[in-house]
């Protein structure tokens, strides 16, 4: 599955035991629908890993999008993990206090053994 604009691409791949998702661009008002609608759509497993080593830049739409899908998967029973973000992006997951409430992680994503869905 793929959700793309000029500004902003998620990719996601589903194994069986995580899904894996990539963000590269811009998460603002104007993209975070897309970011939103991936998250959502994702299925339901136990870890969700996002890979923001791509996205540049992280507004204020885009940390509540993220707290909004970590509440989510977390009353399904599973873990949003956070990876490699841009240090720009760091920066505002700390200064929201967003890398306390969910758990970010520098390294490798795990493949889980998914196959990417492209639209």
């Amino acid at each position: 599955m793929a959700e793309r604009s000029e500004r902003f691409d998620v990719r996601i791949a589903v194994g069986e035991h995580a899904v894996n998702m990539w963000a590269v661009g811009e998460i603002d008002i104007a993209t975070v629908g897309q970011l939103r609608g991936a998250l959502w759509a994702a299925p339901v497993r136990p870890v969700l890993w996002l890979d923001l080593s791509g996205v540049r830049l992280l507004a204020a739409t885009g940390v509540r999008a993220l707290v909004a899908a970590h509440l989510r998967i977390r009353a399904r029973g599973g873990e949003l993990v956070l990876v490699d973000p841009d240090p720009v992006v760091a920066r505002v997951l700390r200064a929201t206090g967003l890398h306390r409430v969910m758990r970010v992680q520098s390294g490798a994503t795990p493949t889980g053994g998914g196959a990417l869905l492209a639209a």
